[in-house]
Formats: C-alpha cells, sequence, structure tokens
C-alpha cells in the first residue's frame, strides 16, 4: 500500500498510536499469568526405612542406611572395571544421543523464549507498474492521448509504465500481557530439564550395564576354567579306567561310560568360549568401539569382582531426589502443567505493536532524500470469536495431558520403592542360595574323591564315580553363576537406587559430543553435582 504523506496524516497517526502505545506499555507492566502454577507432587509412598518389616540379614555384605558412595563401581575394587567405566562415560554412543538431544531441547526452548522480542524484517524493491489504458488516467500521468485504433471499448490514451524504488524495514511486537509465551518458555524449561535428566539417566544405564556385562564376563572366563579342569579330570578318569580294562579289572562298558562322559563334559568348553568372546564385545559396543577391539584388554581370566561387606544404600526419602526417571516424571509434569497456561492465553486478546518505515521513489535519485519518507507506527488487538471448538478442545487436551502426566509421576514413583525392594530381597536372597552352594560343592567333591577310591578298590560300581563327576561340575558351574549373580544383583540394587546421582552431567559447557576429558572427569562431577 502507498500512502501520501501530509501533515494531516502526521497528527492523525500520532494522535492514534500514542494512545495505542501507552495503553500496551501499561497493559505489559500489569500483565499477569494464566494458568496453574506448578507445585512439587506429594510422593503416593514414603517409608521410613528400607529395612522396616524385612528380617535381619545374616550375609557377609550387607546394606547399611549411610550415605551413598556415588563412585558405587569403585567399590568392587577392580582397577579394569574402574577404567571400562570412565571410558563409556566418555565414548558411548547412546550417552551422545542423549546429549545432542539435550542441544535440541536447549534449542526448542530458545525458540519459544524468541516471542519475547520483537520481529524485524527489511526490504528492497524496484518494480514497474503498468496501468489498464481503460482507467481514464492519461491525464493524471502524462501518456499519450492516442488511443489505439484496434482496441475495442478504449477510453483512454497510451499510460506509460511507472518506475517504483523502495526500501525500509517492518517491525512488530507481540506484547505477552496475559503471560502465554511466560508459559511456553517455562514448558520448553521444563522439557529441556527432562532432556538432561533423561541424558543422567542414559548415564546410569551405561555404567550399570557396563559393571553387568564385566561380571558377566568374568564368570563366563570362570566357568570356561571349571569345564576345562572337568576335561582333565574326566580325562584322567578315562585313562586310569582304560589301564583297568586292560589289567582285566573292569569292562569295556565303564570304559564307554566315561568317555561319553569326557565328550559331553568337553562340549560345555566351546560354549563357554563363545560366552567369553560375546561378552568382550558387549563391552566394546558399549565404549563406541568395533568387535574384539577390548580382545587383548580382556582376554586373560581375572575373579568376578567381589562385593564389599558394608552396602551404603542411602534413606528412602533420598531416592525421588536421586532417580532419573522419577525426576524425569516430574520435569515432564513441570511441562503439562505450563501448557494448560498456553491454551488458555490463546482465548485472551493479542495485543500487537506495528511499525513501517520506507524510503520510496519513482526515481534512484530520490531514494535518500527526506520527501521520499512513508512511515506507519500502530497498534493492533485480535480477539478469537469463532474457531470451531478448537481453542476449548486444546485447553482439554492439555488438562487430560496434565492429569496423565500425574498419574505417570505416581507410577514411576511407586515403581521406583519396588524396583528398591526386590533389588534388596534379591541381593540378600541370592547370597544365602551362594552359601549354600559352597557347602554343596564342597560335599560333591568329597563325594567324587571317596567314589573314585570306592571304585578303585573295587567296593562300588562305576556309576558311582561317573554320578559323582557330573555332581561335582553342576555345583561348581552353580556356585560360580551365584557368585556372578551377587556381584549383578548388587549392580542392579545401585540402579535402582539411582545411579551415579550426578547433578552436573560430565561434558562441555557448549554441549558439544563428549570428549577423551569426560571419562576423566566422571567422579569429580558426579561429586560436585551430589554436594549441590
Amino acid at each position: 500500500m502507498v500512502l501520501k504523506r501530509s501533515g494531516n496524516n502526521r497528527r492523525l497517526l500520532a494522535v492514534v498510536s500514542r494512545p495505542i502505545l501507552s495503553s500496551a506499555i501499561l497493559l505489559l507492566v500489569a500483565g499477569c499469568t494464566v494458568g496453574p502454577d506448578f507445585k512439587q507432587p506429594a510422593s503416593p509412598y514414603n517409608p521410613v526405612s528400607w529395612f522396616a518389616g524385612r528380617p535381619h540379614a545374616v550375609a557377609a555384605s550387607q546394606p547399611v542406611a549411610l550415605p551413598i558412595d556415588v563412585a558405587w563401581w569403585e567399590s568392587f575394587n577392580d582397577p579394569e572395571l574402574n577404567s571400562l567405566e570412565q571410558r563409556a562415560a566418555a565414548q558411548n554412543l547412546d550417552v551422545v544421543t542423549a546429549t545432542i538431544r539435550v542441544a535440541e531441547a536447549r534449542s526448542n526452548a530458545g525458540v519459544a523464549a524468541s516471542a519475547f522480542f520483537p520481529t524485524v524484517s527489511g526490504q528492497a524493491d524496484a518494480f514497474d507498474v503498468k496501468p489498464s489504458n481503460d482507467l481514464g488516467l492519461s491525464s493524471l500521468t502524462g501518456g499519450s492521448s492516442s488511443s489505439s485504433s484496434s482496441g475495442s471499448g478504449s477510453s483512454g490514451g497510451n499510460i506509460d509504465p511507472l518506475q517504483i524504488y523502495q526500501y525500509g524495514f517492518d517491525a512488530s511486537w507481540t506484547l505477552d500481557i496475559w503471560g502465554k509465551v511466560r508459559r511456553s518458555v517455562e514448558a520448553g524449561n521444563a522439557q529441556l530439564e527432562a532432556s538432561e535428566i533423561d541424558r543422567r539417566g542414559v548415564l546410569t544405564q551405561i555404567i550399570a550395564e557396563v559393571a553387568r556385562d564385566y561380571v558377566q564376563l568374568r564368570n563366563a572366563q570362570a566357568l570356561l576354567q571349571i569345564a576345562q579342569t572337568n576335561v582333565k579330570t574326566a580325562q584322567n578318569l578315562l585313562n586310569l579306567t582304560q589301564q583297568r580294562a586292560v589289567a582285566g579289572l573292569t569292562n569295556e562298558l565303564d570304559v564307554a561310560q566315561e568317555q561319553a562322559q569326557l565328550m559331553t563334559t568337553a562340549a560345555t568348553v566351546p560354549q563357554a568360549q563363545q560366552q567369553v568372546a560375546a561378552q568382550i564385545n558387549a563391552l566394546s559396543l558399549l565404549l563406541g568401539e568395533g568387535p574384539r577391539a577390548l580382545q587383548a584388554e580382556l582376554e586373560t581370566p581375572e575373579v568376578v569382582p567381589p562385593t564389599p561387606a558394608a552396602i551404603p544404600i542411602g534413606l528412602p526419602s533420598e531416592l525421588l531426589r536421586r532417580r532419573p526417571d522419577v525426576m524425569e516424571a516430574e520435569a515432564k509434569l513441570h511441562a503439562a502443567t505450563a501448557n494448560i497456561g498456553v491454551a488458555i492465553g490463546a482465548f485472551l486478546p493479542k495485543f500487537n505493536l506495528l511499525g513501517m518505515f520506507d524510503i520510496q521513489s519513482g526515481s534512484t535519485q530520490d531514494l535518500f532524500s527526506t520527501a521520499a519518507r512513508t512511515y506507519i507506527l500502530g497498534g493492533m488487538v485480535s480477539v478469537p470469536i469463532f474457531e470451531g471448538g478448537q481453542l476449548v478442545e486444546t485447553l482439554h487436551l492439555r488438562r487430560a495431558q496434565q492429569h496423565e502426566a500425574m498419574v505417570s509421576y505416581d507410577k514411576t514413583v511407586l515403581q521406583a520403592f519396588s524396583d528398591v525392594d526386590n533389588a534388596l530381597t534379591a541381593y540378600d536372597a541370592e547370597q544365602r542360595r551362594r552359601a549354600a552352594l559352597r557347602q554343596s560343592v564342597a560335599a560333591n567333591e568329597k563325594a567324587l574323591g571317596l567314589a573314585q577310591q570306592r571304585y578303585t578298590e573295587g567296593i562300588a560300581t562305576y556309576l558311582d564315580v561317573l554320578t559323582a563327576q557330573q555332581n561335582v561340575l553342576t555345583s561348581q558351574s552353580s556356585y560360580q553363576n551365584s557368585t556372578a549373580a551377587v556381584s549383578t544383583n548388587l549392580v542392579s540394587l545401585y540402579l535402582a537406587l539411582g545411579g551415579g546421582w550426578e547433578a552436573t552431567f560430565p561434558t562441555p559447557a557448549n554441549e558439544g559430543p563428549p570428549n577423551a576429558s569426560v571419562g576423566q572427569t566422571l567422579k569429580t562431577a558426579i561429586t560436585q553435582g551430589n554436594a549441590s
């Protein structure tokens, strides 16, 4: 639109714009924030102690209500495990992905916050305008008065094209009178917090997975050694049986039975070797490396990391502020609550300040003259009148989403306490099972020795020896698996309690991909976060 510049227009614009600007400023200062304010939800379950109603444990490793060591994996006293944990925190691709999601959420929050500020755009135009010859405007434009003989119905002369050149800028500012933008920013920040907490949850899961896979690797190596030892024992018994058969002290049936026992035992060796290779590859993947990348580092067998005598697990009241999924559920509830305010704000009038300043001329020579100025300054109020039910249903949707987020929070809290209770029960029960299996191994090894002695003396049959061999192999494997289960159950307990409990994620301030320094500063960052 092209407006003529005149003194009357200027006075009218000033009369209109000044009240609009004054009213807008007053509304902005006195603006309110619509919608409910977020309040921290009450926990649906608040136990006083982890040990209430639980029988006193008599196991060698017992949970105690003491402050938790944030770097819990160090309680296993295994330098190799400590090294793997540091590298996993720095290199794991799931952690890198979660870090990228945090950056995405931060950008989304920035997009919401940008609505606080005015928008300004510049433009420059140059174009020709050719009015119709039939408009009778030739006298106004100075065009030729000759008419076209071929144009039927022509009433005016030929009008020359008009050249128009202009440049300038437009500005608009939507005032956040009702706090709709503030609620939108609040929701965006809550979603950002949820993403940051989710990243912490990913890290705690990775830390626990590394510890679990490492324990399983050492267990697989121990089972391989048990199988290899039992193969040697079966080979020695086969040699003895063959010698007795040559001497006529036994028959070929005993030899065949011992050969079958040897092959059965030997068949467990490849299975154990396959499990060792699979666990090494699993650890390599967790560290963001290719298959067999850790082969040389981990192929030497080591014992399953033993559990400490005392397991500090803190107090139940600390769980809700330490477990990532609970904190994430609370942040999502916060975002859902803020979105209700955004939906309510859509019902209310919207106040916009508008401005335009252009330099407009019919020739390039006048593009910098004051006479070529044109501007518009004013305001606009828009009120939704009919939206086909969209605003009402959006508000209903946001309230339902808040209700769903509240139910999800309650369920997450109950699940958290249930996980801890189950983990404590499993840890105690597996220790008692391991104690019984230890006695079973001792008894079966003694029975095998006696069966061999009685068979050599001709008192017992070879079936007694075979049965004793099988019992020894089974009990040794069960005891070894139980030893590993005690350690993995401890890992599960720490995971149920919330993992590493860091409040500051160990990544650079610019949220770039984790680098080598992250693993080195992991414990420091976790400790600082816990202290805050």
